[in-house]
């Protein structure tokens, strides 16, 4: 036994298979009950380095699981910027707590904070809350952590599928407005509405994705991971050639030379000004894959045009075309 007292509080101080010891003997009164904890400490260590009982987890701090996270996320997926937004999200929320004491109530009242507070939607928190979780798993896998709280945190339930478009005159608002105020913006929008792309895969198309002598746009990195070829359109053809040649990508900032990263205030602003309500720029996308259902493309050649990995999420516009249904049903009504 090896026990000391030192500014009246009992230490204990031994070594085990080559590990060195060193604990406040806390709650001792005496040398005896010193002694007492140091042989129950010991039988405890013994017992984790047998495999009996796992080891504690070191402290370690949220922030650490986070940084290593986006570590994996910048090789690993192309989600990268977002998730740089969600991991700063999660930094300034949970500043200095440890990831290996963070507890289920401490994630109900970050749930109730995105939910209430920042009035996000249900399917945004469980991306969230999956980061979180992936982090956490990092962390499990590196050794660094034996659990994973998150996985008693709850999923919301998403709502179903809703699909939004433009009519036309929406449409020929929309760009009066942007013409006037944004003039950049409607360039955007045609391209997404004469390719159907992703708002990333716009901002990051680049002169070397697109062949002006055989007409058509390659995208090379896709969420599918697939590359796609899209047809271009006169409409587009002319919005391309109007572009001026600053940067490998086609559409940049003229005054940061970069390409964009954000136009969420000046599309919310735009819509606003052209009175159309629950709009996101993700559903100009939904509004060609409805354009293109409605005229009768089939839904093969649609689902390869938008990028789809799987035909059932092409069919979801399919069933949004009252028209097409009415039309199948008149073709029924042929034969009688």
């Amino acid at each position: 036994m090896s026990v000391s007292k030192r500014k009246g509080k009992w230490y204990c101080r031994f070594q085990i298979n080559g590990e060195r010891h060193h604990y406040l003997c806390d709650g001792a009164m005496s040398k005896q009950q010193a002694e007492q904890i140091e042989a129950s400490l010991k039988f405890k260590i013994m017992q984790q380095q047998n495999g009996v009982i796992l080891k504690e987890s070191k402290d370690i701090k949220l922030k650490t699981l986070l940084d290593d996270f986006l570590q994996y996320s910048l090789i690993n997926k192309k989600s990268y910027q977002s998730d740089v937004y969600i991991v700063g999200i999660l930094r300034t929320y949970f500043k200095e707590i440890y990831a290996n004491k963070l507890t289920l109530k401490e994630l109900e009242k970050f749930k109730k904070y995105l939910l209430i507070e920042r009035q996000v939607s249900n399917a945004t928190f469980n991306r969230y809350r999956a980061l979180l979780s992936k982090a956490y798993n990092l962390g499990i896998a590196n050794k660094l952590l034996k659990e994973n709280p998150i996985q008693e945190l709850k999923q919301m339930r998403e709502q179903n599928f809703k699909i939004r478009f433009l009519t036309k005159e929406e449409e020929n608002n929309l760009l009066n407005v942007t013409n006037k105020y944004f003039p950049y913006l409607s360039d955007l929008i045609i391209c997404a509405l004469q390719t159907g792309m992703r708002r990333g895969e716009i901002f990051n198309l680049k002169w070397s994705n697109i062949d002006f002598e055989f007409n058509y746009i390659e995208l090379l990195e896709t969420k599918s991971g697939k590359s796609r070829k899209i047809p271009l359109s006169d409409k587009l053809k002319d919005i391309l050639n109007k572009q001026t040649h600053l940067s490998e990508y086609v559409f940049i900032n003229k005054e940061t030379k970069a390409p964009y990263t954000d136009i969420k205030h000046s599309f919310q602003t735009a819509l606003n000004k052209a009175h159309i309500e629950n709009f996101r720029f993700h559903d100009l996308r939904h509004t060609v894959a409805t354009r293109l259902i409605e005229k009768g493309i089939d839904v093969v050649v649609v689902k390869e045009i938008l990028g789809h990995s799987d035909i059932q999420t092409t069919m979801r516009y399919a069933h949004a075309v009252p028209k097409r249904k009415i039309e199948a049903i008149s073709v029924l009504n042929s034969y009688t």
